[in-house]
Order: C-alpha cells, then sequence, then structure tokens
C-alpha cells in the first residue's frame, strides 16, 4: 500500500516531464547507415510527422482534460503554420548535417495543400523530415530539440 501512495504523490509537472523524452515514450530503430541512406526524405517526414505529433500529445496530457479539449490543442500544434514557426525557432541550433535533412526535407514537399502557402508546408515538412531522421539516428539529440520548442501558453492551460 505505501508503494501505491508513493506512485500516487508524483506531481503532474514531473510525469510531463518524464513524458517529454522521446526516449520515454518512443522505441528506438537502429538502422544501417546503407539502409538509412536508402530512405527517402518523404519517407522522413512521413516517420517524423508521427514521432511529432506523438511528442505534441504526451505535452498536453496532464493535467486530466476532456478529449475535445486534448485535440483541440494538439491540432494547433501539428498544423503547418506551428511547425513552421517551430523550425524558424531552432534554426541556428541545428548542425550542417541537419541543415541538410532539411534542405532535402523542403525538396520533398510536394504543395498539395490549398489552405496553407507552399512555402510554409515545405517548412513543415523539413521539420517533420528532421524529426524522423533524428528519431532514426540519433533519439537524445532529438529529446534535446524537442525539448526547445515554446509550445503555445496559452494552450497549455
Amino acid at each position: 500500500m505505501k508503494a501505491e501512495e508513493d506512485c500516487l504523490e508524483i506531481s503532474d509537472t514531473q510525469a510531463a516531464q518524464d513524458l517529454a523524452s522521446p526516449a520515454n515514450f518512443l522505441p528506438t530503430i537502429t538502422l544501417p547507415t546503407a539502409q538509412l541512406q536508402t530512405i527517402s526524405p518523404g519517407a522522413l517526414a512521413y516517420l517524423g510527422d508521427a514521432v511529432y505529433e506523438l511528442y505534441i500529445r504526451s505535452q498536453y496530457l496532464l493535467p486530466p482534460k476532456r478529449l475535445q479539449s486534448y485535440h483541440q490543442r494538439v491540432v494547433a500544434q501539428v498544423r503547418a503554420e506551428s511547425q513552421a514557426h517551430h523550425l524558424r525557432s531552432l534554426v541556428s541550433l541545428l548542425t550542417g548535417e541537419e541543415l541538410e535533412i532539411l534542405r532535402r526535407g523542403r525538396n520533398a514537399a510536394s504543395s498539395r495543400s490549398k489552405r496553407v502557402n507552399p512555402e510554409i508546408y515545405q517548412q513543415a515538412t523539413s521539420l517533420e523530415a528532421l524529426m524522423g531522421y533524428l528519431y532514426l539516428t540519433n533519439p537524445q539529440r532529438l529529446a534535446y530539440l524537442l525539448a526547445q520548442l515554446k509550445l503555445d501558453p496559452t494552450l497549455e492551460e
């Protein structure tokens, strides 16, 4: 019974911090370099989209809310405009290799979205490609960059 009580004393803040690290919520996958080089930027963006959304979802999980509230908060952060904003905030922290992944991801973006300016869509896709790439190659770096994101405080209430 005492162990259960100790578990219940963990604050929402600590639980949210524990969820914040991709190492705590994502399985790691190790690919040989030769295989990694065969993955297209579009495929990296596809994977990165899922990684990014899972991270964002984990950030708004606590304190508990209604499902509609979770959904609204997450959608606001995973929109192309928000992703482009987050990318711009991270650019100064990126290595040359990461900037090259961004370039490849940007060039892979096809302008299919009628709702969003093509440049914004390209930036969002390049962020997703970087997230996918780092998920496969350097989860610690991914965790560091995700931790640098400034999520909209009005959505964190």
